[in-house]
């Protein structure tokens, strides 16, 4: 198999496998050298490496040439994180998975809300965007897995019955996966998870780190992503130790950091050929 058919087949609900949301090439050969076996981009790590904000500031040229550059740091399958697709008609959608194929990805998720404004598409406009997706995924002529986000819960605008509502619409348009991100407990993604034999993404934030990799096989979830949290957890130890030097003139959290030795042993096992 090719790492595209590879990726595919790593979804396997009730086996999940952790895919690695990384923010630049650094990082990227930095869990591909710890063994992780898919990496994601990150909307929000790439607004803060951008010194940007979250959720349509970011363009999609810059996502993807952002995609390109991390799918050329490793030879491991990339996802991409598209937002809402870049646009709110279906055939922008069906452009983004076309571009996303193009710079190299193994596959995107797309949302169902409306940016900036962040409200959810109506229900039919929300799946023939889906349908759109799935099918420019299937035109692409290789493998491409496009994965179909309800965001409404997450985001506070619609409840898990019309999660659950969504998530059957964008099964039936042809998703290849389908995503709650942070439902309100593990039995709520399990609830997720029944309602369709397609593989599903568990986002690992909020409550949801307090879960094991066991607890999200036993929900029957297929991957389980880190979104920005790897990143967030980066920014808090810079918030630490910056807070104890600058308001402390306090040294003693350089300490805790690992020796470059460590660091450039994993980039140069991540590196492809490495």
């Amino acid at each position: 198999m090719d790492k595209f058919e590879t990726y595919r087949a790593l979804h396997k609900p009730g086996d999940p496998f952790i895919l690695a949301n990384v923010w630049d090439v650094g990082s990227a050969r930095m869990l591909a050298g710890m063994g992780a076996k898919a990496l994601g981009t990150s909307s929000a790590a790439l607004a803060f490496v951008q010194g940007s904000r979250d959720m349509g500031a970011i363009t999609r040229d810059a996502a993807l040439a952002h995609a390109e550059e991390i799918v050329a740091a490793t030879d491991l399958p990339v996802q991409g994180d598209f937002e809402n697709g870049f646009g709110d008609d279906p055939e922008t959608v069906a452009e983004t998975v076309r571009l996303a194929a193009e710079v190299g990805l193994a596959g995107i998720c797309v949302e169902d809300m409306s940016y900036p404004d962040a409200k959810p598409y109506p229900a039919d406009l929300a799946t023939e965007r889906m349908r759109a997706g799935a099918a420019a995924a299937r035109a692409v002529g290789r493998d491409f897995f496009f994965v179909a986000r309800a965001d409404g819960v997450m985001n506070g605008v619609y409840d898990m019955e019309e999660a659950l509502a969504r998530v059957a619409a964008f099964d039936e348009a042809g998703a290849d996966g389908l995503y709650v991100p942070l439902p309100p407990t593990m039995e709520d993604l399990a609830r997720v998870c029944a309602a369709t034999s397609k593989p599903v993404n568990a986002l690992a934030a909020g409550a949801f780190t307090a879960a094991t990799l066991s607890d999200f096989a036993a929900a029957g979830v297929a991957r389980v992503s880190l979104g920005a949290a790897l990143a967030r957890t980066t920014h808090r130890v810079i918030f630490d130790a910056a807070e104890a030097m600058l308001n402390e003139g306090d040294f003693t959290p350089l300490a805790q950091s690992i020796s470059g030795d460590q660091v450039q042993a994993l980039i140069d096992k991540g590196t492809p050929g490495g």
